[in-house]
């Protein structure tokens, strides 16, 4: 099954509508989001209620239906790792200060991890199918997938599908202990060659149908994970099915885009396949732009639409290679750790 990408919504690091001509430079060990006016789609009295990733969410949302065209989806399917973590570090926090006393439910309720997908359904008036996916790093990819299948179910249908998670001063504190994160700049990060990485957060959503119309900005052709594979060898051997399957073989990918950290590790781990499957494709990268988290590789889904729209990929995302001039066949490869692996294959209309 396959489906059409018809509208797209970004919130990021980077400004969406100054990407990728204007890119944002960030120093540090984390990128954080580049805060649009959230009034122009909130009403100024529910922003105060909102958390950021709640913003995050519908700010994106917003922007993918608007860029559809449509006004009300007839599903919406997101997935999530972290979820409403401002919220619930604020929950947990009065339950200690104040020792359990007198607590007030707002940040409670607003701490669930379906809060977002709610809360856009709520504003737009959206009675329909509505579920969030909370699998780690896979939570992206069994969001499209249900997609998918659910445009299967009835082809007639438009579904609002994304992801988002954020990272707060409580969540990053943690995440650090683990030396996840080093201290660094975008523009080096790539090249480091050290271990950790750059912390990110952000939201991205894309309005799927079944049928292309002139809306239609790329072919969402396959999504495919992998867990725990036991060696690159079996990595590669997958990646080649998963190709097979959609008749294609390496050499026919225009470019493939990875999802490299600057983490030393995890970065040789995508070097040995590139070598392998891919010794004659550019490679591009996303997370020097957004950062490192769970469903980072949303935004990668959203800058390679916006390559396959354009018929041109960023300079500044180019890893090896010279960028290819008009694009046809896009292969996004990210994993977490490298236990957590996901493709996605897309193609121009």
């Amino acid at each position: 099954m396959k489906a059409y990408i018809q509208g797209t919504g970004s919130i990021s690091a980077q400004d969406s509508n100054a990407f990728p001509t204007g890119i944002r430079e960030y120093e540090g060990n984390r990128l954080p989001v580049a805060d649009p006016d959230y009034k122009q789609w909130i009403d100024i009295k529910q922003i105060r209620r909102m958390g950021r990733v709640i913003k995050m969410g519908v700010g994106a949302s917003h922007i993918s239906l608007q860029d559809a065209g449509i006004t009300l989806p007839d599903a919406i399917i997101m997935g999530t790792a972290y979820g409403c973590l401002a919220d619930t570090g604020v929950f947990l926090n009065k339950l200690v200060t104040q020792r359990e006393d007198m607590l007030t439910p707002t940040a409670f309720i607003q701490s669930t991890h379906n809060t977002v997908g709610g809360q856009i359904a709520l504003m737009l008036g959206c009675h329909a199918y509505n579920n969030t996916f909370v699998h780690g790093a896979f939570s992206l990819e069994n969001a499209l997938q249900d997609s998918l299948l659910f445009l299967h179910e009835d082809p007639s249908r438009k579904i609002l599908a994304g992801a988002v998670d954020e990272i707060t001063d409580y969540s990053h504190s943690i995440l650090s202990r683990f030396g996840l994160y080093k201290n660094t700049s975008t523009a080096a990060l790539l090249h480091s060659g050290t271990p950790g990485t750059m912390a990110g957060e952000g939201a991205a959503f894309f309005v799927l149908g079944a049928e292309k119309n002139e809306q239609s900005k790329a072919e969402l052709a396959g999504v495919e994970m992998l867990y725990k594979p036991s060696s690159a060898d079996e990595t590669a051997m997958h990646i080649q099915r998963f190709l097979q399957r959609h008749g294609l073989k390496p050499a026919d990918i225009d470019l493939l885009i990875t999802g490299r950290n600057g983490d030393a590790k995890g970065d040789a781990y995508y070097g040995v396949i590139e070598q392998q499957l891919f010794p004659q494709q550019p490679v591009a990268a996303f997370k020097h732009f957004c950062g490192e988290y769970p469903t980072a590789a949303a935004f990668g889904l959203w800058m390679a639409v916006k390559a396959l729209q354009n018929g041109q990929v960023p300079a500044a995302a180019m890893f090896k290679g010279e960028a290819p001039e008009q694009p046809r066949t896009i292969l996004i490869w990210n994993h977490q750790h490298t236990t957590h692996h996901a493709l996605i294959l897309l193609k121009a209309c």
